[in-house]
């Protein structure tokens, strides 16, 4: 072997060790950053609410005014568990999604109580045209959003889990939800989310700068609707994202996603 076959030996060794030393989320920043919200309308977004066929924006529900996209409630006599959900047009496996959300105003008067300053980004969602008419949530892994009352702790960036169950530090975890460590946001402040998605390997839930909830093996599980068609257990690998209707007003000003490769 002379000293230049060598050198390119070596060379290639080393470009090879240094890939795999690139963590994912380097891998994620030479993707561009999608606007799912344009800051205009809701171009790409579909609403589906409890009760009414899918694209049905029932009292306006989902809007967007002066550059906020809105969860509304002044079209409502009463909320009747009409659960509402704004899904985007896409499906995506691993990727970063980044909101800027607050709760704003007064709840729906005939809430339900665990609903005051609650909303959520349902990831993994199954596709919406399957879901049933009176189906309440999509089968989907929840990252709760919650707001303060002014006195007392509660955290946002949790977990729920309609008809999913996820692992943490290697159990199984079947109850519904799991709360985060994260500080409490009173009032009407704006509050920077992100959540970090790796297929049904790993999830990440962020609040303000801080990693909050940790968790993976996202699977089927637990109470699924009538005829859903995939069986417990099965990974939940990808789906669809979606925003919450659940009584209390939100807004929303920024949601962005990068995805991962």
């Amino acid at each position: 072997m002379n000293k230049l076959t060598l050198l390119l030996g070596l060379l290639l060794v080393a470009i090879s060790c240094n890939k795999k030393a690139i963590p994912a989320n380097a891998a994620a920043s030479e993707q561009a950053w999608i606007q799912l919200f344009n800051g205009k309308d809701m171009t790409g977004w579909t609403p589906k609410i409890r009760g009414y066929e899918y694209g049905d924006n029932f009292a306006n529900t989902f809007r967007v005014e002066d550059g906020i996209l809105k969860v509304s409630y002044d079209g409502y006599e009463s909320f009747d568990e009409r659960f509402g959900h704004l899904f985007y047009k896409e499906s995506f496996s691993s990727y970063r999604l980044r909101v800027e959300y607050r709760f704003v105003g007064e709840q729906l008067h005939d809430g339900p109580g665990w609903a005051f300053r609650n909303n959520g980004l349902m990831l993994h969602c199954q596709d919406p045209k399957t879901m049933l008419k009176d189906q309440d949530f999509p089968v989907s892994i929840e990252a709760q959003i919650l707001g303060g009352n002014g006195k007392d702790e509660r955290s946002t960036c949790n977990l729920c889990t309609p008809g999913t169950h996820v692992e943490m530090d290697g159990k199984l975890i079947k109850r519904h939800c799991v709360t985060s460590s994260s500080k409490t946001f009173h009032g009407d402040q704006w509050v920077n989310a992100e959540f970090i998605v790796m297929g049904d390997s790993l999830f990440q839930h962020i609040a303000e700068g801080d990693t909050v909830l940790v968790y993976n093996k996202a699977q089927i599980g637990g109470a699924l609707p009538e005829g859903f068609p995939f069986a417990e257990g099965m990974p939940l690998k990808e789906g669809y994202i979606s925003i919450q209707s659940e009584t209390h007003p939100t807004e929303f000003r920024k949601i962005e996603l990068q995805e991962i490769k």
